[in-house]
This record gives structure tokens, C-alpha cells and sequence, in this order.
């Protein structure tokens, strides 16, 4: 072994040391560099509103955006027992749906990268519909999900905007699935006002999603409406070849080979786009929950 192979290992040996003895950072696998670490006692940590484009008059924006609603801060109240609490803190992000069937809301964070190379998005999050009835009701969640918006730096001339889309559906019409799902098609787009310089295209439309292959999955879900148990999610992304690598959710491992990104042609103005969402949908008439402990986004640079 030459000498700067013995250095890289105590480096990475020290790199590992540092992170198991840090509490809030040990819970997670980061690569070399973390970008942000996301804990929600801090406060929303740039998670927003997913707002829509449009042009001249809020009403040109497509439904499927006027839909949402702000990201929330929550301490998980609940009328049986007060408040859960977040899984390391008094706080979770809380993305919550309106209270009509088939309802989405999106939560989003906005970065641009400075080195296409490997990227990891872990979470601990759950989820629950809104404890409005006395039973269970673990069907009233129809899918939470996360998904990217990737684009190329402005001296690629082959570059693409590449957004990978993964979801739970939980259930479906009040039957349990539990199955992870993808998507390589969005929505047609659609000129947004009077204008030509502004489009849209709702890409979390029902349409068009597909099972992974092996994408089964039973979460834990507790007894009654109000508890949860909180659930860990890691996603492997290249940004260099824009192509998912990995997929972790608890302690399997899911085969990523028939997994393919939405991929469109690159757009003027959003050239080194790194951008993160989350989001919820309720298949009963009553608001959907996805609460969120904490995020590490981190890469290989």
C-alpha cells in the first residue's frame, strides 16, 4: 500500500469518526461533502411552496399548482395525546394536502450544482391522514413521494432537464397497493397568459406512472390514526450521466436498472438547476399529512 493510499484511508477513517459521534449527522450515510442538512427546529431550511408559473393574473396558473399550499412547521399534535414531536426534535416539515380526493401538495428546495458528479438525498419522514375519525383509515393516504429538476450547465449543448420521479402509492380508490412507482413522461406543456415567453406542464398529473420492478413494500404503519414510526429513504443520483444508482427505503435495497427520468429539452433560464421536492396526495376527502424529521442532501465532491 503506497503512502497516499494509507492517507486517503485515515482520511476517510477520521471523515467516518466525525460523523458517528455527531448525533444528528450519524443517523445518516453522507457522501464526502454535505451540501445541506436540513432539521426543522431550525426552521422551513428553504423548503417552500411549489408555486406555478404565470403570467399577468395568479388565475393563469394551471390547476394542478393553485392546489398547493406553504410547507408547515408541526409538532405533530394529535387530540389523543397532544403532541408526538418530530423523531429528533419538537419540530417536523409538514406537507398537507386539502381535504378533497385525488388532492396534491409540493414542497421545494432550490439549489444549482457546481460539480456533476454523484448526489444523495436521505430523509426520515411518515405519514398519516388527518386523525378526523375514529379508526385506522390507513388507506386515506393515497402516495407521498420526492422527485428532482435537474438541468444541465449552460456548455453542455446536448444538455437535457432530467426531473426523477418516485412515489408510495399507498392505496388507490381505498384499496391498499403499497408499491414504489416512477415516471418517464410529464404533461403536455401549456402557454401560461397572453404571452409566449412562459409555459407550464403539471408533471404530478395521475397519468403515467409505473411500478419499479420488485417495488412492493409494507411500511410500518401503527394501530391508530394518530401514531407513527418514523421511516428512513436514500436516493443515488449521477448528475454527470443523469441517471438514478441507488434506492434505499428502510432495509431494502430496490433494483434501479428499469428505472427511467422524465427528460425534456433544457430551458433558457434554469442551467445548473438542482432542485428537491417533496409531496403528498389523499385518496379520501380529507387532508393527507407527509411529515419530515430531517433531509442530508450530500455529493461526492
Amino acid at each position: 500500500m503506497t503512502a497516499s493510499q494509507t492517507q486517503t484511508e485515515m482520511t476517510e477513517a477520521v471523515r467516518l469518526a466525525l460523523l458517528r459521534a455527531d448525533p444528528e449527522l450519524s443517523r445518516f450515510d453522507p457522501l464526502s461533502r454535505i451540501i445541506s442538512h436540513d432539521q426543522f427546529a431550525n426552521g422551513h431550511c428553504g423548503w417552500s411552496q411549489l408555486v406555478g408559473n404565470y403570467e399577468n393574473d395568479l388565475d393563469t396558473m394551471l390547476p394542478g399548482y393553485a392546489q398547493h399550499t406553504g410547507a408547515m412547521l408541526s409538532t405533530l399534535a394529535h387530540w389523543d395525546s397532544g403532541s408526538h414531536g418530530a423523531m429528533g426534535s419538537s419540530y417536523a416539515l409538514k406537507i398537507a394536502t386539502r381535504p378533497k380526493k385525488g388532492a396534491q401538495n409540493v414542497a421545494i428546495k432550490r439549489h444549482t450544482f457546481r460539480h456533476r458528479g454523484r448526489i444523495r438525498f436521505e430523509l426520515y419522514f411518515t405519514f398519516k391522514p388527518e386523525a378526523s375519525e375514529l379508526k385506522l383509515s390507513e388507506t386515506d393516504v393515497r402516495s407521498i413521494g420526492f422527485l428532482f429538476d435537474l438541468q444541465a450547465g449552460d456548455n453542455d449543448k446536448a444538455g437535457e432537464r432530467v426531473m426523477p420521479h418516485l412515489r408510495f402509492l399507498n392505496a388507490l380508490d381505498g384499496k391498499h397497493l403499497q408499491k414504489w412507482q416512477f415516471k418517464r413522461h410529464t404533461s403536455p406543456f401549456q402557454a401560461v397568459g397572453n404571452g409566449e415567453k412562459t409555459l407550464s406542464h403539471y408533471h404530478l398529473a395521475p397519468e403515467g406512472w409505473e411500478d419499479l420492478p420488485s417495488g412492493e413494500q409494507r411500511l410500518c404503519y401503527n394501530e391508530i390514526a394518530t401514531k407513527v414510526n418514523w421511516t428512513y429513504l436514500r436516493f443515488d443520483f449521477d448528475l454527470e450521466e443523469m441517471k438514478a444508482l441507488e434506492f434505499q427505503c428502510n432495509d431494502r435495497q430496490f433494483d434501479m436498472s428499469g428505472y427511467e427520468s422524465i427528460r425534456i429539452p433544457a430551458m433558457k433560464n434554469l442551467w445548473c438547476m438542482l432542485n428537491f421536492c417533496l409531496f403528498a396526495e389523499t385518496d379520501a376527502d380529507k387532508r393527507a399529512f407527509l411529515y419530515v424529521d430531517s433531509v442530508c442532501i450530500s455529493g461526492d465532491f
